[in-house]
């Protein structure tokens, strides 16, 4: 067997009546629709349910998957300790999905461990279920930094799982949607947040899952999103099915997006094989790319291509006169599917032209960025790169002086100082910016600074 439906369900504490206390009827319609999906489990008859939860142990470059052989938690924390939910694991099916994302070069597993108990992500969409049909095993997954293509991979390795252990599985993506839909909600309102929520209901009506793999990374920033990842994981587990959707509810009374949605496996379609579709236009729009790149940010890819895969670099000679004759700092930036890989620079020149100073922070980008993990070498077909050389910085008196779109800024005070690059996603103030700058920095966000600004050009 392998995989045989799919629900895809919020998780708000709230719709426990032991938590709501009367304040859950506000959302009524969910909860009513949420015993719908629970009964649809149960019509399914699952040996192992597969959860994922955004509230699970969470990092920016490893998908953690629950080790053991049970758990168990409640929710204390919203003053309901006497609610506890217990399962017990499935741990052949989760070790096999260890062990096959360690064969495909995937960044998840059991390592990282901090605290065993269930969270309310799992809880609570359990604490439906199991009023439905509570005889199952579990396998508990969390999200992570790493790009939506890694998490919808890993869900088409829980599909390989289950069928290679003959289990019946269900997958259940728990998550919220936008928490940005109220301007009285607990999260403010952001015109993303209910076009992001349209957006995933549409997806879900149509069962276009490939959809799910392309959203704006700066809509699902100012939506404020919270399952997004989790819904691509069972997209994943559901790659290559025939899919049969119902779309049970929507509600955003809260100031936060509750979606309920099932997905009844009614056998296979090969042409719905969604992450090859996707890598394949990748592949064709990174080509496309490279095609029109300038020489800087050649040289800057073939400088991580040469390192990384013989710890050489590529010869400057024959490259444009201003690249060996001019000095500036420079920073390089490193993508891979659409979301920052790695990106090391220098506020002013340290080598003897432009062309070394990119070699340089080009390596140090793919290498030495101590928020991720040295770029592999089966990666390297899926970077895009980008050059920015910067002027000479410029004392300023006032944040007046600044535009985010025009100006890069430069924050010191003391021996501490940050910079923040101009036009950048989702830096959209002076204010903002600053306040980035101030965080690279480690400097309060209150502390007096002084300022400095560079224009730079933007070589891609």
């Amino acid at each position: 067997m392998s995989i045989v439906g799919a629900i895809l369900v919020p998780h708000p504490p709230l719709i426990l009546p032991e938590v709501g206390r009367g304040e859950e009827k506000i959302i009524e319609p969910t909860i009513q629709t949420y015993k719908q999906a629970a009964n649809f489990v149960a019509h399914l008859h699952p040996e192992t349910i597969v959860l994922s939860s955004p509230h699970s142990i969470m990092y920016t470059d490893y998908l953690h998957i629950s080790p053991g052989t049970h758990a168990q938690g409640d929710m204390a924390s919203f003053r309901a300790p006497n609610v506890q939910v217990e399962c017990d694991y499935d741990q052949a099916l989760s070790q096999r999905i260890c062990d096959l994302a360690e064969e495909n070069h995937l960044p998840a597993g059991y390592l990282g461990q901090r605290d065993p108990s269930l969270d309310h992500g799992t809880m609570v969409p359990l604490y439906f279920v199991k009023q439905k049909y509570p005889h199952f095993q579990l396998v508990r997954l969390g999200i992570s930094g790493i790009s939506l293509a890694e998490h919808y991979h890993i869900g088409l390795l829980i599909q390989q799982a289950a069928k290679e252990l003959d289990r019946r599985i269900v997958y259940i993506a728990s998550g919220d949607l936008s928490h940005k839909l109220k301007a009285d909600g607990p999260y403010g309102f952001d015109s993303h947040g209910p076009i992001y929520d349209e957006k995933v209901m549409d997806v879900c009506r149509k069962t276009a899952f490939d959809e799910l793999l392309t959203f704006d990374p700066l809509l699902l920033q100012k939506a404020a999103e919270c399952g997004h990842r989790s819904f691509v994981i069972m997209a994943g587990a559901l790659d290559r099915c025939q899919v049969e959707a119902h779309v049970l509810s929507h509600q955003d009374v809260t100031g936060v997006g509750y979606g309920v949605a099932t997905f009844k496996v009614l056998g296979k379609d090969p042409k719905r094989n969604f992450l090859d579709q996707f890598e394949s236009e990748e592949k064709k729009r990174i080509q496309a790319q490279r095609d029109a790149e300038d020489a800087y940010a050649a040289l800057a890819r073939k400088t991580v291509e040469s390192y990384i895969t013989h710890r050489t670099v590529p010869s400057i000679e024959g490259l444009p006169q201003d690249m060996l004759s001019q000095r500036a700092g420079v920073f390089c930036s490193i993508h891979k599917d659409g979301r920052l890989r790695g990106c090391i620079g220098t506020i002013g020149p340290t080598k003897e032209n432009i062309a070394q100073e990119i070699i340089a922070n080009a390596i140090s980008a793919a290498t030495q960025d101590p928020r991720f993990d040295a770029i592999r070498k089966e990666e390297l077909n899926h970077l895009s790169y980008s050059v920015d050389v910067l002027s000479p910085p410029e004392n300023i008196t006032s944040s007046d002086q600044l535009d985010v779109h025009r100006y890069g800024v430069i924050v010191t005070q003391g021996h501490k100082r940050g910079l923040l690059l101009p036009n950048l996603d989702g830096v959209d103030t002076i204010s903002q910016q600053i306040e980035i700058a101030k965080q690279k920095a480690g400097i309060w966000e209150d502390d007096p600074v002084e300022l400095q600004r560079f224009e730079v050009v933007r070589h891609t």
